[in-house]
């Protein structure tokens, strides 16, 4: 081992920490020694729990068992061809490309089979040659089925002949702890949360035969068996997303499903571990640790279910748990476009949305938190619209509901969020949105003193966004690095130092970040300490100001304690009409204009598909840049 691979391992252990190394090093003795392996078997044999009538008098209570959703009004044509393609064997993936689909264990794109012999300990989720399996996960989470059970309600078609065969074929094509589809522990627990859903709704359906019920019981038996059994590595070797999802599954379906053996266990446990997870991963301000609009998100989901389900059960969860959800509903709406509903592209995105219960575009967040809210008792002002739909399904909120439709604040307001170092601008349909913090949990982008803009709904200034997690180098360096971003690099180099996979080094730990509200002006001010293979104490500054009431920002970038060889370079990545609507102009310390470079970027809207863009970067041998943004024609 070389000495830079070496430091590389005394950083990446004082950053996780010393039980994250030890585990990781002990998970992988398992692996390769075929220690892991015994712990999960194949071959399992059937066993018998209880009749689908004893289920069905005796089952806790669901969503939608108190009063089924209502006639949701609208019109339903993006769903009526989502579920023609369903039965044609189409699946809209990532909510951008159709994808034709052969088998549960072939990635649609390439064709790759993998093996369902294979014991899921020896498949690699980051194969070149496989290419990304989220394709083939993908169709393995069953999200599809939320499209069938809705076309069922609102065009009374009977969609359970398809939605239990489509279940049958999975588990009948992937044997227990066997193939690519027992990898990941989040995506088998999704998986059975989603057939739990589908399986609440047509419990009484005659093609919901003893037979069929069975064999879904004995498979939903045995996948919280596997999470159970593996949930140490999501909440110690992850610690994210997968392991709130993964924790919450096991006490749902201990919840839901009390005659499994274990089912006590896994609700008390599961109960106690998703509580200490959302107090550990979103922050008393709200902001989520993952750094991503679409991740927190997600987050909100989850806890859409754990408050509603255990409502409705009579059970409660701690405080925290209500707090967290309170707060994040501030900070994602805090950082809202009012008129889209949607939020920043900023973060990791894998365009994962669980639970898809309206029509609206994915990035719209309107849908999961006004129905999060309908729980709390708030009321978000969004109006009536397609996203109230959410909140009927969980069974809150039934008939016709009347909105005030949200308040456009013509006072500049910024809201501030110190610890995770976000700030936001919020004035006349606008939205100024800042980030500079210190890393105290692992980053996923380097992506500090990015600026997204929105101006009447649309993202004028735009973060490139997610493109694949597995694909070749130079894409999963660019979209994740600080070249994709609305903010400075210098150089070539990025703001941390690129590792294996997710592993980002030199975090960031040094970063402030202030603003001011005067009379006309609104002032953000926000700094770091970064760049360190460039050389040490390099401080990237930035200053933007806001004109209120006006389409006006200027940008300010310094760069102090940098090598005077390395030039800086602001880059931008403007939205489709920026060019059309808006003039951007940036100056020198002499006060020189400086000419823009035309430079290829890309960008990344949904999973898996990337557009050439144009990418806008000032460059400068000096330590300053001035750029002013404003509309065409403004004096």
């Amino acid at each position: 081992m070389g000495l830079m691979k070496i430091l590389s391992f005394v950083q990446l252990a004082r950053d996780m920490g010393v039980r994250y190394v030890l585990f990781r090093f002990w998970y992988e003795i398992q692996r390769k020694s075929g220690l892991l392996k015994r712990r999960f078997p194949v071959n399992q044999p059937m066993l018998d729990f209880v009749s689908k009538e004893q289920w069905i008098s005796d089952s806790p209570r669901f969503f939608f068992d108190i009063e089924k959703p209502d006639q949701f009004d609208g019109d339903f044509s993006i769903l009526k061809k989502r579920v023609e393609a369903l039965k044609e064997n189409k699946l809209y993936c990532f909510h951008s490309t159709w994808l034709s689909l052969t088998a549960w264990h072939v990635n649609p794109v390439n064709g790759y089979a993998y093996d369902l012999r294979a014991h899921w300990t020896h498949i690699s989720d980051f194969s070149t040659v496989a290419g990304d399996i989220k394709y083939v996960w993908e169709q393995s989470r069953f999200a599809f089925l939320y499209d069938l059970v809705r076309y069922d309600l609102h065009f009374k078609e009977d969609q359970s002949e398809l939605v239990l065969s489509k279940i049958e074929s999975w588990i009948h094509g992937n044997p227990v702890n066997c193939g690519p589809n027992w990898i990941c522990s989040q995506e088998i627990a999704l998986r059975v949360l989603n057939w739990t859903f589908a399986l609440q709704y047509y419990k009484k359906s005659a093609n919901l035969t003893e037979p069929r019920f069975h064999t879904i019981l004995n498979s939903i038996y045995r996948q919280m068996q596997h999470v159970a059994e593996n949930i140490e590595f999501s909440r110690i070797a992850v610690r994210n997303n997968h392991a709130l999802t993964e924790t919450l599954s096991l006490y749902l379906i201990g919840l839901l499903f009390p005659f499994f053996p274990e089912s006590a266990q896994w609700k008390g446990k599961g109960k106690k571990w998703f509580e200490e997870e959302i107090a550990y991963q979103i922050d008393d301000e709200g902001a989520y640790l993952q750094f991503s609009m679409n991740y927190h998100r997600v987050v909100v989901q989850l806890l859409t279910w754990a408050i509603r389900l255990a409502e409705l059960n009579e059970e409660k969860w701690k405080p925290i748990v209500y707090e967290r959800a309170r707060k994040s509903i501030y900070f994602l709406t805090s950082c809202q476009d009012e008129i889209t509903g949607w939020l920043p592209h900023y973060g990791n995105n894998d365009g994962a949305l669980f639970f898809p219960l309206t029509d609206c575009h994915y990035r719209d967040f309107r849908p999961q938190l006004y129905a999060l809210s309908t729980l709390l008792e708030g009321d978000l002002y969004y109006g009536a619209g397609i996203w109230q739909e959410e909140a009927y399904w969980i069974g809150k909120v039934f008939g016709n509901v009347e909105s005030k439709g949200m308040v456009v604040n013509h006072t500049p307001q910024v809201t501030a969020f110190p610890k995770s170092g976000y700030l936001v601008i919020r004035d006349r349909q606008t939205v100024t949105f800042l980030r500079c913090g210190k890393y105290r949990t692992r980053p996923f982008q380097a992506d500090h003193l990015h600026l997204d803009i929105w101006a009447d709904g649309e993202n004028i200034l735009h973060d490139a966004g997610t493109y694949l997690y597995n694909a070749e180098k130079n894409w999963t360096d660019y979209f994740s690095g600080t070249a994709s971003h609305n903010t400075v690099m210098l150089g070539d180099y990025d703001q941390m130092r690129k590792g294996p996979g997710f592993i980002w080094f030199d975090w960031i730990k040094k970063s402030q970040a202030s603003y001011e509200v005067e009379a006309d002006a609104v002032i953000l001010e926000a700094e770091f300490e970064g760049f360190r293979r460039a050389g040490k104490g390099i401080v990237h500054q930035r200053k933007v100001t806001k004109i209120p009431g006006q389409l006006h920002w200027t940008i300010e970038d310094w760069i102090r304690q940098a090598p005077v060889q390395l030039p800086m370079h602001q880059i931008w990545h403007p939205g489709h009409t920026f060019s059309e609507r808006f003039v951007i102009q940036a100056f020198g310390s002499d006060g020189a204009e400086i000419f823009p470079q035309h430079t290829a970027g890309w960008y990344a809207e949904s999973y898996g598909v990337k557009v050439p863009v144009g990418r806008p970067v000032f460059s400068s041998s000096g330590r300053y840049i001035k750029t002013v943004i404003k509309p065409k024609g403004y004096a």
